[in-house]
């Protein structure tokens, strides 16, 4: 027999419910987590005692799951009765009419519902990595060119293979999967496959163990488009390198597409069988560079708005300039400051986000060193290191060494007097007054602000 509080939400839309779920959930959180977290979900249906909401992407739902499912779970008992439910729904952001994502809050290892699953075998492709949500900038502009062109007309352009490289988070991973995902929109029978270097040598290894090389050859020369990931880590393996060579050819003979990427360019990837690499040759080798400052500030309004969050233009500028390597860290940044005003219950202000910056930022410091900044600094101005030490008034030597002492100052954990004493003695005021005349100039002067976002950027990939 059903007790009262499951007769009683009968009566009662999916509005309702919620309601009194939000009013339990509003007195147990603080208010900016309530703002934050469960104000954004809305009630869509209700059937029985398994309640439907939708929420605006999936990143509430992880961060829901690990801190506050407890609390939903009890809310949604307390309400709806013993056998509550709670199920959240997204949906697909380029079609109105798209099938959502179901997630139920009961079970850990969820399920995801797409429209693009194929029948017949996993694609491992990410639904959520898609050009529509990828940021272009001058440091990726022929990468996703090349990589859009293919997911219009897989196997069909001179790009095959198309071969993406670059330093770690840059967006490789997310271009791959927004070309299987784009041939997928055009044609849902085509048959596309994601798989990492690392997972397809455990693959082959399993075949190897099953007696079953000749079904997992078999099952990759039918993809209409092949992606692989970190291609490097085939590196030393000679056998999985032999049978991936036999793949691509009879791939590539067949008008397939196949799509790779690596932290290094196809000539660099010494240990890789030669004729790999000379197939590699074959089609685009497609580098991705750090985000230029522009690009920095436009990631940056994108990933706030999908985590539901406003910030200031002085605020993005300010995260912009001090998180310069990749686009991971930028994400880190913004996921890193919702979880200091979450869990504070503190408001986004300008001073948690200096903290919040200066937490992500202490990880690159310990590598960087005085050393470093100053042989770079007069390696991209053609200086001699020990003339930042002499007392020399040349122009160009000024400018590298209060280039080298900000970027000392900026980069690094040292104090003034150390910094001072590495360009030949020069007292803390020196610094300062370095220090000044650079951030005035680069206010100042666009030029000189891209010239210190190069250097910064040289600076922390040699450390990564």
């Amino acid at each position: 027999m059903q007790n009262l509080a499951e007769l009683a939400h009968l009566q009662k839309s999916a509005v309702d419910v919620w309601k009194e779920c939000l009013k339990i959930i509003k007195d147990n959180v603080p208010f900016i987590t309530y703002n934050t977290w469960f104000l954004p979900i809305k009630p869509f249906d209700i059937e029985n005692t398994i309640l439907k909401v939708y929420v605006p992407n999936s990143f509430f739902i992880e961060w829901i799951e690990e801190h506050y499912n407890t609390l939903i779970n009890k809310t949604i008992h307390q309400v709806l009765g013993s056998d509550g439910k709670l199920i959240y729904l997204i949906l697909e952001e380029k079609e109105e009419t798209a099938e959502p994502h179901k997630f139920d809050t009961t079970s850990k290892n969820q399920v995801i519902e797409t429209e693009n699953r194929q029948p017949d075998f996993e694609n491992y492709l990410n639904v959520r990595y898609t050009f529509e949500n990828f940021i272009k900038g001058e440091g990726n502009q022929l990468a996703r060119a090349a990589a859009f062109a293919i997911g219009e007309n897989p196997g069909q352009t001179s790009f095959n293979p198309l071969f993406i490289y670059g330093g770690v988070g840059l967006g490789k991973t997310h271009l791959i999967h927004a070309i299987g995902n784009k041939v997928l929109e055009k044609d849902k029978s085509k048959k596309v496959i994601y798989i990492s270097a690392d997972a397809f040598t455990v693959e082959f290894v399993e075949s190897i163990q099953n007696d079953t090389v000749n079904e997992f050859s078999s099952f990759y020369k039918t993809m209409d488009c092949l992606i692989i990931d970190d291609i490097q880590f085939l590196i030393g393996k000679e056998k999985t390198q032999d049978l991936f060579f036999q793949i691509f050819n009879t791939l590539h003979q067949s008008g397939k597409q196949v799509v790779l990427s690596s932290d290094k360019a196809p000539k660099d990837l010494k240990g890789l069988n030669e004729r790999l690499i000379s197939r590699f040759s074959w089609g685009l080798s497609a580098d991705i560079q750090p985000p230029d400052f522009e690009t920095r500030i436009a990631i940056l309004k994108n990933k706030s708005e999908t985590f539901g969050i406003y910030l200031s233009n002085e605020t993005l500028e300010y995260i912009a300039q001090n998180i310069t390597s990749n686009i991971r860290e930028l994400e880190g940044c913004l996921i890193k400051l919702l979880a200091n005003s979450s869990l504070n219950s503190k408001e986004i202000d300008f001073e948690l986000v200096k903290k919040t910056v200066k937490e992500i930022s202490t990880n690159k410091q310990v590598n960087i060193s005085v050393e470093l900044i100053t042989k770079i600094v007069c390696d991209f101005f053609g200086v001699e290191e020990n003339k930042l030490r002499e007392k020399n008034r040349r122009k160009e030597v000024v400018m590298a060494r209060q280039i080298a002492m900000y970027l000392a100052k900026t980069l690094t954990k040292s104090s003034l007097k150390t910094i001072g004493l590495q360009f030949g003695g020069r007292d803390h005021s020196t610094v300062i007054h370095a220090q000044t005349t650079v951030e005035e100039l680069i206010k100042k002067d666009m030029q000189a602000r891209e010239v210190i976002e190069t250097l910064k950027n040289k600076i922390e990939m040699t450390v990564n």
